[in-house]
C-alpha cells in the first residue's frame, strides 16, 4: 500500500523521485523518504507528507543520478522518522524501499541479531536490508545474487528496490504479490509501484510478474530473471496514459474532479459495447468464454469496499435480467473459508487497482478449484488482469482520490452491460424491456450530467448537517447497495459514523437511534415499492429525524414531508444506482470539506490495499 519510485540515468534523480512521490502519495502518506547514491548513500526521510520531506531535505546534498524513494502507509511500526523508508543495512551499504509485508520478519530478525546485526526501526523492511547485507558480506555474492538469496528466505508479499553503495550504477527491483513496473527511457530507467511517475518520461514499460527480479545497469541495460535465476522473456507495453489525467484540472480536489468526470467515464465503459438503435450489446470478455459463462451454475462475485458494493448491484442485475444465481463475497472472508466452488462456477473479481491482495488470493483459491475466473479492473496490465481467464476493463482512467467514485459507476455500468448481454443470449428478457434499458444506458451520461447540476443545492444540505455525529442511509432493492456506498463515502472522508441499511430493516433496530440529531438519507426512486419507502420516511419523521430524500423528478408526495429533497431524472429501476449514488458522493465530499478534512488523502487509508 506504499508508493515506490526509483531512477537511474543522467538526470537529477532527486527531482524525478520527489515528483514521482507526489503522484504516488495516494498510495500512502504517513511518511516519505529518499536514498541518493553519489559516492555515498544520502538518506533523507521524514514523518508526514512528501512536502515535509522536501522541507527536511532543503539545503542538503541531493545531487545524484541514482536514487530510490518511498511514501508509506504504515503496517509494521508507527509512522515516524525512524520507521520511514528507505531502510539501511547495519554497515549502511544497502538501502531498500519496500511495499508489502514480510510475514516471517521476526524469525529472520532474531537470526540476524544472533549474527551481530543491530536494528534501528520497528519495521519488517529493515530485516530485508540486513539480510541482503549478510549475503553480500558473509557469502561474497554480487548484489543480484544477494537479493535473490534473501528473497528465497522471505515469506510474504513484496515489491522492492535495492541500492548498494559499492555498486553506483546498478539498481535491483523485485516483486511478489505487490505491483512493480519498470520504465524504459532513452539512456534512463525507472521503477515504480505504478505508471503514474513514469508517464512523463516514457511510454514504454515492463510489468514485472510474481517472483521476477530486474537488474538494471547504467551501461549494460536491464535483465529480468526469476528467483530460480532463469532469464525471463519480457513484454514491453505502451502506456495509454496522459499526464493531464494525473492533474486536478482546476478542481479543488481529485475527488471532486473524479465525481464530475462520471458522464465521460460511464460513456467510456460503454464505448464500442452498446448500440441501442441496433439492439446491440457485446462485452468482449464474455464472448471469449460465452458458452461456459451463460451455462454457469452460479456466479460468485468477490471484492472489497466499494467494489463489494458494486458487486451487490451486480447480483441484482444478473439475477433479475439474466436469471443467474449469484453470491457476493468479501474477498477477505472468502479466501480464509473453505468455499464450495466447482468447475460449473464463474468467479467475478472486482478491483479498481487490479492489485487488491485479498481479491487476488480469493482468485487463486477459486482457480485451484476449477472455476472460470473473470476480472473487472481499471488498471491495464494489473496483476488481476493478468491472472484471470477472461475479463473486461472499465476504462475509467486514473483514479487518484482515495475514496472511489468514478470507478464505482464504471463497474456498475459494465455489470449492467454484462447482465444485458447474458440476458439476451439466454432469452430471459422481454425484447421491449431490453431495448428500453439499452436506450436508458446510452442516455445515462447526459442524465448523470444533469444530476451534477444539483451540486450547489447539495452543498447547502451539507451545511445544514455537517455537525451530525451519526447518519443513517436507507435504500431498497437496487438502491440498498447504494445506501451502503453512500455511508462508506461519508465515513471514509469526513470521519462521521454512518450506516447503510435496507429500508425495511430500519424497524429491526436502527429506528432506536433516530432523533432530532440524526440525519437520515433515503433513496426513494423505486417505482415498485414507492409506498413502502414513503412509509419508512414517515416513520423517521414521527421520531423527529431529519430526512434527506433522493427522489425521481416529478415526485410530489415525499417532497411534502422531507426536510430536503434531491431530484433525479427518471430511469428504469436496474439503472437507478448510476444516478442515486451521485448526490451521495457530493454530499460526503462537501461535508468533509466543511469539516476541514483532507478529502483526497483521508487518515489511515490508502488507495490500493496491496497487503492483507
Amino acid at each position: 500500500m506504499c508508493g515506490i519510485v526509483a531512477y537511474l540515468g543522467d538526470k537529477q534523480a532527486y527531482d524525478i523521485i520527489i515528483e514521482g512521490l507526489r503522484r504516488l502519495e495516494y498510495r500512502g502518506y504517513d511518511s516519505a523518504g529518499v536514498a541518493l547514491l553519489n559516492g555515498n548513500l544520502h538518506v533523507y526521510k521524514k514523518k508526514g507528507k512528501v512536502e515535509d520531506l522536501v522541507q527536511h531535505a532543503e539545503g542538503k546534498d541531493v545531487f545524484a543520478h541514482l536514487g530510490i524513494g518511498h511514501t508509506r502507509w504504515a503496517t509494521h511500526g508507527e509512522p515516524n522518522d525512524v520507521n520511514a523508508h528507505p531502510h539501511l543495512s547495519s554497515n549502511g551499504r544497502v538501502a531498500v524501499v519496500h511495499n508489502g509485508i514480510i510475514e516471517n520478519h521476526s524469525t529472520l530478525k532474531q537470526a540476524l541479531s544472533e549474527l551481530g546485526h543491530e536494528f534501528k526501526s520497528d519495521t519488517d523492511t529493515e530485516v530485508l536490508a540486513h539480510l541482503i547485507e549478510e549475503y553480500l558480506e558473509s557469502h561474497q555474492l554480487d548484489l543480484e545474487g544477494a537479493v535473490r538469496k534473501a528473497l528465497e528466505n522471505i515469506v510474504g508479499a513484496f515489491a522492492i528496490v535495492v541500492l548498494d553503495r559499492l555498486n553506483p550504477d546498478i539498481m535491483i527491483g523485485a516483486r511478489r504479490s505487490s505491483p512493480l513496473v519498470v520504465g524504459l527511457g532513452e539512456g534512463e530507467y525507472f521503477i515504480a509501484s505504478d505508471a503514474t511517475p513514469i508517464v512523463k518520461y516514457t511510454d514504454k514499460v515492463i510489468y514485472l510478474k510474481d517472483d521476477e527480479i530486474v537488474s538494471i545497469h547504467k551501461e549494460e541495460g536491464y535483465e529480468v530473471k526469476n528467483i530460480a535465476n532463469e532469464v525471463q522473456e519480457v513484454s514491453i507495453k505502451k502506456l495509454d496514459l496522459k499526464i493531464e489525467e494525473l492533474e486536478k484540472g482546476g478542481y479543488d480536489h481529485f475527488m471532486l474532479k473524479e465525481i464530475f468526470q462520471q458522464p465521460d467515464t460511464i460513456f467510456e465503459a460503454m464505448r464500442g459495447r452498446i448500440n441501442a438503435m441496433d439492439g446491440y450489446v457485446r462485452v468482449g470478455g464474455l464472448q471469449a468464454n460465452l458458452n461456459r459463462i451463460k451455462n454457469a451454475k452460479r456466479f460468485v462475485i468477490v471484492g472489497c469496499g466499494t467494489s463489494w458494493h458494486s458487486g451487490l448491484i451486480g447480483e441484482y442485475l444478473f439475477e433479475e435480467l439474466a436469471r443467474i444465481n449469484v453470491e457476493v463475497e468479501y474477498a477477505s472472508e472468502f479466501r480464509y473459508r473453505n468455499p464450495i466452488i466447482s468447475e460449473e462456477d464463474v468467479v467475478i473479481a472486482l478491483s479498481q487497482s487490479g492489485e487488491t491482495a485479498d481479491t487476488m488470493s480469493a482468485l487463486k483459491l477459486a482457480k485451484e478449484k476449477g472455476a472460470l475466473i473473470y476480472g473487472i479492473v481499471n488498471n491495464v496490465g494489473s496483476s488481476i488482469a493478468r491472472m484471470t481467464d477472461s475479463g473486461s476493463y472499465i476504462h475509467a482512467g486514473p483514479e487518484i482520490g482515495v475514496a472511489s467514485t468514478k470507478a464505482f459507476t464504471s463497474q456498475v455500468t459494465l455489470l449492467s452491460l454484462m447482465a444485458l448481454h447474458l440476458a439476451y443470449v439466454k432469452g430471459t428478457i422481454d425484447k421491449d424491456y431490453y431495448r428500453r434499458i439499452l436506450v436508458e444506458l446510452e442516455n445515462m451520461p447526459k442524465k448523470v450530467a444533469s444530476v451534477l447540476k444539483s451540486d450547489d443545492q447539495i452543498k447547502k444540505i451539507a451545511e445544514e448537517i455537517q455537525h451530525a455525529n451519526n447518519v443513517l442511509y436507507l435504500g431498497r432493492g437496487f438502491n440498498f447497495p447504494v445506501a451502503l456506498e453512500g455511508a462508506l463515502k461519508l465515513k471514509e472522508i469526513s470521519y462521521v459514523h454512518a450506516e447503510g441499511y435496507p429500508a425495511a430493516e430500519m424497524k429491526h433496530g436502527p429506528i432506536a437511534l433516530i432523533d432530532e440529531n440524526m440525519p437520515v438519507v433515503v433513496i426513494a426512486t423505486n417505482v415498485n415499492n414507492y409506498d413502502k419507502v414513503l412509509s419508512n420516511i414517515q416513520e423517521v419523521i414521527a421520531r423527529k429525524g431529519k430526512v434527506i430524500a433522493i427522489v425521481s423528478e416529478g415526485d410530489t408526495e415525499i417532497k411534502k414531508i422531507a426536510n430536503f429533497t434531491i431530484e433525479l431524472p427518471v430511469t428504469v429501476d436496474p439503472l437507478t444506482p448510476l444516478l442515486s449514488v451521485i448526490p451521495l458522493q457530493l454530499l460526503a465530499y462537501h461535508i468533509a470539506v466543511l469539516r476541514g478534512c483532507n478529502v483526497d488523502q483521508p487518515r489511515n487509508l490508502a488507495k490500493s490495499v496491496t497487503v492483507e
